[in-house]
């Protein structure tokens, strides 16, 4: 067999997805090493003003990673936390009292004109503001008080990789700054991520049973749901398969009655309390005869149709979303493929959404 030339190599499709999700690793080595003492100070700063309550505000896949950051502070501060409605501001002129109130912007880029339209006005109407960007010299980033950098280096993919995961840990590491921790439990990351890069083959071998679905559901519940999340809108905009995602406990609440043997479902199983609450759910789904897949531990892919265990030995239930996205990314990706499809340029998308 002859070796790939250098210009094959080039016009392969999802050559750039592949090798940004390649790089996630080091990545999240490079947050852990050079972004946390950054990190450590912005929660000191915040911390010091003593919110009351936080705001969550971002689109797409940042999105999902501020639902993650929702859920760490629920759980770990108490905070009460919402996702804000920009619309309110940008498009209605309403304007809240957000004094003593964080607010917190994610966005890749920062470039999207209805993050920075909301955010200024938050900061007017008195909130404290943090921008989590992958772009330190942005729009978003010159209007907020406060800056976080997700160093994820360029992405060049128009599915959102690299910079998913460094949000995820750049989130957890100012929540434990904001705690008084220091993050170590996160070190156990890179190590473990590569782990999971490695078993690339196993997933093929799993996209080529779902490369015909037409339709897929996506459940979890706690830390695992904003992993469900991302994961739809991975395989929509890549495989543009239909993909639903659902807390475990809305899906029993009428999306149940869709299931059936020929679509198939995802279940991400945390290890640990979250996952302890899917289980009912997993009961319900397999009494169904549903086509059930399962990432997460061993004991729980062992009794789905089809999965991918996990290494979640050691690592914290909060921390398991970060690893959990890698599989996933791999199956959207591999989906596509063998859909004929390339990844690396969706349809009708592009890498800055620029929405009022």
């Amino acid at each position: 067999m002859s070796a790939t030339s250098p210009a094959q190599e080039s016009e392969r499709p999802g050559r750039i997805m592949s090798g940004e999700m390649a790089e996630q690793p080091a990545m999240l080595r490079r947050v852990l090493d050079r972004g946390a003492p950054a990190i450590r100070e912005v929660a000191a700063a915040v911390a010091a003003r003593k919110p009351r309550f936080v705001l969550l505000t971002a689109r797409g896949t940042s999105d999902n990673a501020a639902l993650y950051a929702k859920y760490l502070l629920e759980i770990r501060l108490g905070l009460p936390c919402g996702l804000a409605s920009m619309s309110t501001t940008t498009a209605y002129g309403a304007k809240p009292d957000l004094r003593d109130v964080l607010v917190v912007t994610v966005s890749q880029s920062g470039g999207s004109p209805d993050l920075v339209a909301s955010t200024r006005a938050a900061r007017e109407a008195g909130a404290i503001t943090l921008a989590v960007t992958n772009n330190r010299d942005s729009p978003l980033s010159a209007v907020s008080e406060h800056h976080i950098d997700i160093l994820a280096g360029p992405e060049k993919a128009l599915p959102a990789t690299k910079t998913y995961t460094a949000s995820l840990l750049s989130l957890y590491l100012f929540v434990e700054g904001l705690a008084g921790g220091d993050g170590s439990a996160a070190e156990v990351l890179p190590e473990r991520a590569a782990e999971i890069l490695a078993r690339r083959d196993e997933v093929r071998a799993l996209a080529a049973r779902y490369r015909f679905a037409e339709r897929m559901v996506i459940t979890s519940r706690g830390y695992g749901y904003p992993t469900a999340k991302e994961a739809a809108l991975k395989l929509m905009e890549t495989s543009y398969i239909p993909a639903l995602s659902y807390a475990g406990a809305d899906l029993l609440h009428g999306p149940l009655a869709m299931v059936d043997n020929i679509s198939p479902v995802i279940a991400v199983v945390t290890d640990g309390r979250g996952g302890e609450a899917l289980q009912p759910v997993l009961d319900r789904l397999r009494g169904r005869g549903a086509d059930l897949f399962v990432v997460g531990p061993e004991a729980q892919v062992e009794a789905a149709s089809a999965g991918f265990v996990l290494p979640t030995a050691g690592v914290a239930e909060e921390l398991q979303p970060v690893l959990e996205i890698l599989p996933l990314q791999m199956l959207a990706y591999e989906v596509t493929i063998a859909r004929g499809q390339d990844p690396d340029a969706p349809r009708a998308l592009a890498k800055v959404t620029e929405t009022h």
